[in-house]
């Protein structure tokens, strides 16, 4: 017997879909189950064309076009010639904030995963500040407050960013109950961030690690991953960024502070992809992860700030802690090593994964209980009984993006929005079937731990949670 799947409601007009990359193919059969819509007026965008054939097989419209700044407004144009619908961007190289404002004007739905800039963006931008997450999320913050309201537009709504802004508020609460405190779900922002103040949080790690693995070594010149090689080697080369805290006494030598925006965020001199941090996640414990840049290091820093944005009373620190798979990690090497990036891309399959898990939640720390990690644990083996055409990373991803759909649906005339600003029972009741275990864990490790005693480093025993001290030099 067929499994029944929960439908959330009908799309009318069309859907289009731009990218079908590992993300795109993984999102497909999740609309198709949990949404009613006329599949005839279902689009794929998408300039690849190795995706065709299977689109065709699935008798999937398909328009074999990259939009760039001269096309896109005649392409959505034609296809969303009702002024309604829902347009699911899933692409690298295309502008999110153009997207995005094209769509509002048309009265169409409008979600991506990550403020994304045209092609070209991340390389050929020499300023350093401008090529920051904090500047590209800026750009979306100041069109929110220059036109609110409207058609929705749900920002960044993947994985992370996304569902772990959604785990972030249920730590939260978690960490309230379990120290004995008897309080009610805030309902809205300054709720929020005074709980997180009240709570003794002073910070927040995005503290993933990925263990999927194939039998198959790594071959040479090859850049392997569970997700978008293109994506992670560009915010790989962004700068490293994270949202800064008022718990903090010591600035990097090589940081650099925005002028403009919400303050809340600062950037290191140096590619995300070769800075280090200590961080913990329930598998191995102490570990490695990269400070790659995300947008919610910026948003979550930005969400749970109490008082003035430029002198806060309270602000949390806040960065992704990733440790990617091991052949994702050994490509990293091999391509900052070399000043060369591979020709040759591959995304793990469903099917050649043979062991692992993608361990992804937040790490609060700081509180009376020192630190919590809640999140999801959910492994290859799991997924492919869950959801075709994706691994376990793809997974978490797609999954909130239909949640997000869900979302927006829902609430069709909110305006431009972020995760942090969702309702986050009602988005994680959508994706929770997906996510495997979603667990909460403490620890008493802190990043004074661990330390290699014949190597003294520059720390500050006073906090160990201290920016300084979970920097690995």
């Amino acid at each position: 017997m067929a499994q029944e799947y929960p439908v959330y409601g009908r799309i009318d007009g069309p859907i289009v879909m731009i990218g079908f990359g590992s993300i795109g193919k993984g999102t497909w059969p999740l609309i198709e189950r949990h949404f009613e819509y006329d599949a005839d007026k279902f689009t794929v965008i998408e300039p690849d064309a190795r995706q065709a054939n299977f689109l065709k097989q699935h008798k999937i419209n398909h328009r074999q076009v990259a939009l760039t700044p001269e096309n896109y407004r005649d392409v959505l144009g034609e296809l969303f010639a009702e002024g309604k619908g829902f347009c699911v961007n899933l692409s690298v190289d295309t502008s999110s904030l153009d997207l995005m404002r094209f769509c509002r004007e048309m009265g169409v739905l409008y979600i991506d995963t990550v403020v994304e800039p045209w092609a070209g963006y991340y390389f050929e931008t020499t300023d350093n500040a401008a090529r920051t997450n904090y500047a590209l999320r800026q750009k979306v913050r100041d069109e929110k407050a220059s036109n609110p309201g409207g058609t929705t537009a749900v920002s960044c709504c993947g994985a992370n960013p996304g569902m772990v802004s959604w785990f972030v508020k249920e730590a939260l609460l978690t960490l309230a109950k379990d120290t004995g405190r008897d309080v009610d779900v805030p309902q809205d922002r300054a709720g929020w961030a005074g709980l997180m103040q009240n709570l003794g949080v002073k910070g927040v790690h995005i503290a993933e690690r990925d263990t999927q693995a194939r039998r198959q070594p790594r071959p040479r010149d090859v850049f392997v991953n569970t997700w978008s090689v293109e994506g992670f080697i560009a915010e790989g080369f962004q700068p490293a960024e994270l949202g800064w805290g008022t718990h903090e006494t010591w600035f990097p030598e090589n940081g650099h502070r925005h002028d403009t925006g919400c303050h809340a965020g600062i950037w290191l001199e140096r590619p995300g992809a070769i800075t280090r941090v200590h961080t913990w996640c329930p598998t191995p414990g102490p570990q490695f992860g990269f400070l790659v840049t995300h947008n919610e290091a910026i948003s979550i820093s930005d969400y749970y700030t109490v008082g003035d944005a430029a002198e806060p009373k309270f602000r949390p620190t806040c960065h992704y802690a990733y440790h990617p798979c091991d052949d994702a990690v050994l490509s990293l090497h091999e391509m900052f090593g070399s000043g060369t990036q591979q020709k040759v891309h591959h995304i793990l399959t469903e099917d050649e994964i043979v062991e692992g898990i993608d361990e992804l939640g937040v790490l609060l720390y700081g509180h009376e209980k020192n630190a919590l990690w809640y999140g999801s644990r959910l492994s290859n083996a799991e997924t492919r009984d869950l959801a075709p055409y994706q691994n376990a990373t793809g997974l978490q991803v797609t999954s909130a993006v239909l949640a997000g759909m869900v979302w927006a649906l829902e609430n069709p005339e909110a305006g431009i929005v972020e995760t942090d600003e969702m309702d986050h029972a009602r988005c994680l009741e959508v994706q929770r079937p997906y996510l495997g275990p979603v667990e909460a864990h403490y620890t008493d490790w802190t990043p004074l731990q661990d330390r290699w005693e014949h190597f003294p480093e520059d720390i500050d025993e006073s906090d160990p949670w201290l920016f300084r001290n979970v920097l690995a030099t």
